[in-house]
């Protein structure tokens, strides 16, 4: 598969040269990038696949939400509906997508909408919210947000770093200088100074970029059925791990701090579970003889879930956080304050 993909290096060329001249043109002006007298926030990365947006834009919105009225605007990636909508939440991840159901679940109180032109977005919401974050919007020109958080996903940085459809790139790495933060994601507990430095060289910020490292809190599993029953995993415990995500590497690597006995029933991100599917879950956990077993989802898995589907299984989600290093969150979170104080 690695050697198809050098193949494809010509096709690479072709797009990263379109995307730096679509870069240039809205850079220039010649093509129009909406701004809004209020501050909007975007959250986004340059590679395809998950760097860990979702739990960073629930940490803004925890931390503006008490003073603020927030609301978070995302495309909806995988939904069937069109146009601008806004989630409850008893929404269905086939009307609202799976992260911005998972947002609304998690903050009710807060306006969670999606809409893939993001400036009709901003102008329905811009009269009853005070901030606003754009989820997953780097590569959307048409707004410019006045604070762009670009996150780096710490196992991939060192790789080469190829456009479409050679690599994983949505456009070339220079686009990192647009930014305003840079946050490396998903760094071992184990960092030092060393592989910090090397990422710093890798990113060689500007001198108005501050760079953050930043790692994954992994809080108690929950029953997926909302109830406070608490599970302990030793040993003993087979774990059935079910995830339709761009990268489990880490989930893998928490969960075998716990078991070695992983049963791991892994599809595509975003993956719309079918019956099929939930049918050899099912039929692989009966089948199963250990004593102590479980199944683990991640949040943005259990919003495509429910529960008839799950005849009966014992379910639990595993939450994740952002845990920032070096005692920077308070920097961080200055950075955030500030700008919105701005207006």
């Amino acid at each position: 598969m690695q050697y198809l993909r050098w193949l494809l290096l010509p096709f690479s060329v072709v797009y990263g040269f379109v995307v730096t001249i679509r870069n240039w043109l809205y850079d220039a002006g010649f093509f129009k990038s909406r701004a809004f007298d209020m501050p909007v926030i975007c959250v986004g990365n340059l590679e395809v696949g998950g760097a860990g947006k979702s739990p960073m834009t629930e940490h803004l919105i925890a931390l503006l939400k008490d003073g603020n009225k927030v609301a978070t605007l995302s495309r909806g990636y995988g939904r069937e509906t069109k146009g601008f909508l806004e989630a409850s939440i008893t929404s269905a991840a086939s009307q609202v997508g799976d992260e911005p159901l998972q947002f609304k679940r998690k903050f009710p109180d807060v306006t969670v909408a999606v809409c893939e032109k993001r400036v009709m977005g901003i102008e329905k919401l811009q009269q009853k919210h005070d901030v606003i974050i754009m989820d997953d919007a780097y590569q959307h020109r048409a707004v410019k947000a006045g604070l762009n958080i670009l996150l780096f996903d710490y196992t991939n940085l060192q790789k080469p770093q190829f456009v479409l459809p050679a690599g994983n790139m949505r456009e070339p790495f220079s686009g990192r200088w647009r930014a305003d933060v840079m946050v490396v994601t998903k760094c071992p507990t184990t960092i030092n100074e060393s592989d910090m430095t090397r990422c710093y060289n890798k990113l060689t910020p500007l001198s108005t970029q501050p760079l953050f490292f930043s790692s994954i809190a992994y809080q108690p599993l929950k029953a997926l059925k909302g109830d406070d029953q608490q599970v302990e995993i030793d040993e003993d415990t087979t774990v059935f791990l079910l995830t339709g995500i761009a990268n489990t590497a880490p989930l893998l690597s928490y969960i075998r701090t716990f078991t070695s006995h992983i049963i791991h029933h892994k599809y595509p991100d975003h993956h719309r579970f079918t019956t099929k599917n939930i049918t050899k879950l099912a039929d692989d956990f009966e089948a199963c003889i250990s004593a102590k077993k479980l199944v683990i989802t991640t949040e943005k898995d259990a919003q495509r879930l429910t529960h008839d589907e799950l005849k009966g299984l014992l379910v639990y989600v595993q939450p994740i956080g952002v845990k920032f290093l070096n005692q920077a969150q308070p920097q961080f979170d200055k950075i955030i304050t500030d700008y919105v104080r701005q207006y």
